[in-house]
């Protein structure tokens, strides 16, 4: 397994894999994604996390190629930083590496909770076109493996002919911000 980057998104390796595999790490890079740049302190105070430890773990982020410094802001008192990705792919995780993986999604299923909790928290507030859109829905199949990855890519192209969310772009007139969570759990040894 190799990290393969590019300018949209970075496949991890067993080595980047291991510097992600921190829940503040991640919390810190999907802010980074989401909002856009930033600096430790803000991301601190966003957080409830220290300075101190916003500002190593972005160093550590940096070590492992996810975020890079905002060339555009920033002076000798303050360091603004970027996401360098769109976004993250792992595949084909090795036994010695499964520790990492494991630490790696539990942190982003987490932080997928969460989003979901500020989705739902905002309900009530949201204008009235936005108030009877999107879904949480679960569907359960009798898949193979080769049928579970056929799924994956069907559905994975279907949110692709949509408009990707680009922090340096303005929105469009009329659009709002929608958060696409895509989850394909097995479930092998359960028993009805």
């Amino acid at each position: 397994m190799l990290a393969v980057m590019s300018a949209d998104r970075i496949t991890l390796d067993p080595r980047t894999l291991r510097g992600l595999a921190h829940p503040l790490r991640v919390r810190l890079l999907g802010l980074l994604r989401e909002r856009g740049p930033s600096t430790a302190t803000l991301l601190a105070t966003q957080l409830g996390q220290s300075s101190a430890a916003t500002s190593y773990h972005l160093r550590q982020l940096a070590l492992y190629g996810f975020v890079t410094d905002e060339p555009a802001r920033g002076n000798a008192r303050e360091r603004w930083w970027r996401a360098a990705h769109r976004g993250t792919t792992v595949e084909n995780v090795d036994e010695e590496s499964f520790g990492d993986f494991e630490a790696y999604l539990r942190a982003v299923a987490a932080q997928y909770a969460a989003r979901v909790d500020r989705a739902l928290d905002g309900y009530a507030t949201r204008p009235p076109q936005w108030q009877r859109v999107g879904t949480i829905s679960d569907w359960t199949g009798q898949l193979t493996p080769e049928e579970t990855l056929e799924l994956q890519a069907e559905l994975f192209a279907v949110f692709e002919r949509y408009r990707r969310f680009d922090l340096d772009a303005a929105a469009p007139e009329g659009t709002s911000r929608v958060h696409v969570q895509f989850q394909v759990l097995p479930f092998p040894e359960e028993q009805a």
